[in-house]
């Protein structure tokens, strides 16, 4: 089944159950209704803004996850790993397959927070498909990511806390003792290196694994890489099972 389908199912209207139910994240709620002066989108080039510090004064990191304000141009960090945009029109979708519910229940809410409704529903293969509607919002993305009908990043590409928090919400899985894998789409290799050197940029060098090794993943390793990994990428979400997060 096509994660980019353009009907959507009865299997589509409520999350999948997760036991317990989880209680809402407030560390991940945004504080600010959306107005004018929101930025919803942004291009490749439009570097974040300076960090800033937390109620407690604690500075927080420069690319961190909670350095700046949701934005569409986030989902770049699910087009990075294995989610997929097709464009119809001047609008477009983004779709991608996830192996877990709590994965469900993250992504809807960080779509959300960026102003795109998202639904969800089984696969074939006993995963989750979960997919925006077609919007203009998205067309920007589309755009820029898109060579013809195949995914490849653009050249300013670079990946940002937010960006990573989001790949590691749809693809990220812990490999003991003393790893992680951030999975990359399997039908991708044109991106693949482009995807390693804005790791390494970040400051996450790893080593890519092919469908032969368990992947295609980056495998990250090392007490500092790991360490700044849980930097960027903050604290974990309140669905995210204790060891599913670095």
């Amino acid at each position: 089944m096509s994660v980019n389908g353009l009907g959507d199912t009865p299997a589509a209207q409520s999350l999948p159950a997760l036991f317990p139910v989880p209680e809402p994240d407030p560390s991940r709620a945004d504080p600010a209704p959306a107005g004018p002066s929101r930025r919803r989108g942004g291009s490749e080039s439009t570097p974040p803004g300076p960090p800033r510090a937390d109620d407690g004064g604690r500075q927080l990191v420069f690319f961190g996850a909670d350095a700046a304000e949701p934005a569409v141009a986030d989902l770049a960090g699910l087009l990075a790993g294995p989610g997929e945009v097709v464009r119809m029109g001047g609008t477009a979708r983004l779709a991608v397959r996830v192996d877990a519910a709590w994965r469900v229940h993250v992504l809807v809410a960080e779509l959300a927070l960026r102003g795109l409704a998202a639904s969800w529903e089984p696969t074939e293969d006993q995963r989750h498909a979960v997919r925006t509607s077609y919007t203009r919002l998205l067309k920007p993305l589309a755009v820029a990511w898109l060579d013809g009908p195949a995914k490849r990043p653009p050249p300013a590409f670079h990946l940002t806390g937010r960006r990573l928090r989001l790949w590691l919400a749809a693809a990220g899985t812990p490999e003991p003792p003393g790893g992680f894998l951030l999975r990359l789409g399997a039908d991708d290799q044109r991106s693949w290196d482009a995807i390693g050197a804005a790791l390494a940029a970040a400051g996450l060098a790893g080593t890519l694994l092919g469908p032969d090794e368990g992947g295609p993943a980056y495998r990250i390793t090392g007490r500092r890489r790991l360490a700044r990994l849980a930097e960027l990428v903050g604290a974990p979400p309140a669905p995210a099972p204790p060891d599913a997060w670095p």
